[in-house]
């Protein structure tokens, strides 16, 4: 509805926290001094309970939702992108392009894995499927972990429709990133790309895998034969 409120969303996501479960994800997301999440917090409520509060809130104007992104409570910076997800999804070609857009200004408070894996490749890689890639070569080049983990998520939509070439160019330019979230990341866009066109995967891994950080290589090489990944690890 036109009149829903960030206030009213936070009212209800309040009613629905668990301090038990707020507990456990401080430790989980490494909120601690020095770690990715430092200073995070956590009202405590699980993803499919916030997805059950979408329905409700899906015509939740933008001017709002950027008020529930800019929250200090991970949840509802993550209930925020659930709601942008939805309505980029359901929107026109002018709604799609605004939820971008806003997506991009605001990028700063998607800094969590969580919010970037739910949210980057149902808005940034959806978007730039059809359009110019650039944008995510400037994001994969960014200073800060979370554009750069962004940008390595953003192309499992374009993994998904088989197109691969600017999923493995980022995998090329993160492959010597310093962030074990971003390791990750490419690892498993690599695997992804495997499921689909194992010879493309290949190609890469010959390449690279001697250079590659030993965690992105694990997660590449996940679903390969024991003899097949005990070669690669030897590399």
């Amino acid at each position: 509805m036109p009149n829903q409120t960030a206030q009213e969303v936070s009212a209800v996501l309040r009613r629905m926290a668990d301090p038990a479960v707020a507990e456990h994800s401080q430790r989980y997301f490494k909120t601690a001094k020095g770690q990715y999440g430092c200073g995070d917090r956590f009202l405590g409520i699980r993803v499919p309970a916030l997805r059950s509060q979408i329905g409700p809130y899906a015509q939740l104007p933008r001017p709002q939702i950027l008020k529930l992104l800019r929250s200090a409570y991970h949840e509802e910076r993550l209930f925020a992108l659930l709601l942008l997800v939805r309505q980029f999804e359901r929107g026109d070609d002018s709604a799609k392009e605004a939820v971008y857009s806003l997506y991009l200004k605001h990028i700063k408070w998607v800094n969590n894995w969580d919010l970037v894996d739910l949210s980057a490749p149902n808005i940034v890689g959806a978007f730039l499927l059809d359009r110019d890639k650039q944008p995510l070569y400037d994001l994969a080049a960014a200073p800060i972990l979370w554009p750069r983990r962004i940008a390595a998520l953003a192309t499992l939509t374009f993994i998904r429709n088989n197109r691969f070439d600017d999923a493995l160019a980022i995998a090329w330019r993160l492959i010597h990133d310093p962030e074990d979230l971003i390791h990750k990341a490419v690892g498993w866009m690599l695997r992804e790309i495997g499921k689909r066109r194992l010879a493309a995967e290949k190609t890469f891994l010959d390449a690279h895998a001697a250079e590659m950080p030993r965690t992105m290589l694990r997660y590449a090489i996940e679903k390969f034969p024991s003899d097949r990944r005990q070669r690669y690890m030897k590399k």
